[in-house]
């Protein structure tokens, strides 16, 4: 502002402003959450509001008990739904690859040890398990990702089973022709088979089976989280019971007794529902899994050492232990059937009925006998008989290849009994979960309408 002359302030002769007072501070901003605090601090000092904060805790904890049991039990119930559909197959895919391997390296020894013209049913068996291998190969890769440990076993297989057919068909050529470089081709096909191919199967069949067994435990884990929030429910829901016949002396609530009885249900559905599976797919692998997986072992080892036998004929000792004091292929035909009777001693324990038993026990005699019968071949062979020796061997009656036939056919059998066994389990245990989910959502869903319910018809007696 500009003031007249006869009212400016000579210069140096300004009067002092008297302070201009400071605005007071104003009052700190209250949030919702203190808001929100407050408001329920001035309703829990009357009835009606404390019976609101009753009802709504109830219906709180009545959903999250619902909620937290539809969530856990779904997890369970989908491990357990992966143990049967997914986990349980793949490993049983993963043991038949093996099965188709070793079996087809069996055949094509088999079939180079019969001659030039290889008989028909052995090359059909020979063909069949290499379809076979390469078509589980195919599904394995299709459910499993690349950059798993099953997946680069499964790229490993498919690299190195056409080299392997590669080879033996090399092998047979030559054997037509009758050049001994035959021999040396199955026998570089062999090798290929027992250290690339089968220790990738094996590696494959174990990662399957672990995830087999991850599956499995996730499927059994205790719900401890839904059980204690059943717990705390229905410890809250009988308390609010109990407040409301102290202060109002009439026994029962309608609505607090239909969410107690819900939360009940629900409670004793959970603890009940989730000990049946648990104890259902603990049977399917006691007495199922563990038996395939202690069968799968024996019948390789007879796949095995039944090559090896038919190789031992083929090199007639060219390859000999690493010592070289021995020759390799019965060195390692003896190991293998020394596995074998320890893998069916394991089996005939695990067997839990006579169904799984009685194979086992004709496997044992079937080895015995192949064991006699093979200790007669190598006579011959050792006397010199060489064409006796490969009659005893591959011959159409009383060689070593019938007594594996029937330990074969056995293993089989016992087999088929096992899978059935744990898919039977594995099923009663995935149906012990079902619905499950569903229905604590419904009666958590009740029981909380049935809990507001009840407190509204107290808080109707105040207006």
């Amino acid at each position: 502002m500009t003031y007249p002359p006869s009212v400016r302030t000579a210069p140096g002769n300004e009067r002092p402003q008297p302070p201009v007072p400071a605005a007071a501070p104003a009052p700190p901003g209250r949030g919702a959450l203190s808001v929100t605090a407050g408001r329920v601090r001035a309703a829990a000092t009357t009835e009606p509001g404390r019976l609101q904060i009753i009802g709504a805790v109830l219906a709180l904890l009545v959903v999250a008990f619902g909620a937290v049991t539809a969530l856990e039990i779904s997890d369970r119930a989908s491990a357990a739904d992966d143990v049967v559909s997914r986990s349980q197959p793949l490993s049983a895919d993963a043991a038949a690859v093996y099965r188709s391997l070793a079996d087809a390296d069996t055949a094509a020894a088999s079939g180079f040890l019969a001659g030039a013209q290889e008989p028909r049913d052995v090359h059909e068996r020979y063909e069949k398990d290499i379809r076979e291998a390469a078509r589980l190969l195919v599904k394995a890769a299709g459910n499993t990702d690349a950059s798993t440990r099953s997946g680069q076993e499964i790229t490993t297989l498919n690299e190195e089973l056409p080299r392997y057919t590669g080879l033996i068909e090399r092998a047979r050529a030559n054997n037509r022709q009758g050049l001994p470089l035959g021999g040396a081709y199955l026998r570089y096909a062999n090798q290929r088979m027992s250290t690339v191919l089968l220790p990738a199967a094996e590696r494959l069949y174990a990662a399957e089976t672990d995830r087999l067994g991850e599956d499995d435990d996730a499927a059994r884990a205790r719900p401890f989280l839904s059980l204690g929030l059943g717990v705390v429910a229905l410890g809250v829901l009988l308390w609010a019971q109990r407040r409301n016949y102290r202060r109002t002396n009439r026994v029962f609530n309608h609505g607090l007794l239909v969410a107690t009885a819900s939360c009940t249900v629900l409670l004793l559905w959970l603890a009940v529902g989730h000990t049946v599976a648990r104890s259902a797919l603990h049977s399917a692998d006691v007495n199922g899994q563990r038996s395939l997986d202690v069968l799968s072992n024996a019948r390789i080892d007879s796949l095995k050492a039944r090559a090896d036998e038919n190789l031992t004929l083929v090199a007639r000792g060219a390859v000999l232990t690493a010592d070289g004091k021995q020759d390799k292929y019965e060195t390692d035909f003896g190991a293998g059937m020394k596995a074998l009777g320890e893998a069916l001693d394991r089996a005939g324990s695990l067997a839990d009925d006579e169904a799984g038993r009685g194979p086992v026990a004709k496997a044992v005699d079937a080895v015995s006998e192949w064991q006699d019968r093979h200790r007669k071949a190598r006579t011959a062979d050792d006397g010199g008989d060489y064409e006796g020796a490969r009659a005893q061997i591959i011959g159409a009656k009383d060689s070593t290849g019938e007594s594996f036939e029937r330990v074969d056919k056995a293993l089989a059998q016992a087999l088929a009994h096992e899978q059935d066994e744990f898919t039977r389990a594995a099923n009663d245990g995935r149906g012990a979960l079902g619905g499950l989910p569903s229905g604590a959502v419904g009666l958590a869903v009740l029981g909380a309408v049935a809990a507001i319910v009840g407190v509204n018809r107290r808080l109707s007696e105040y207006r």
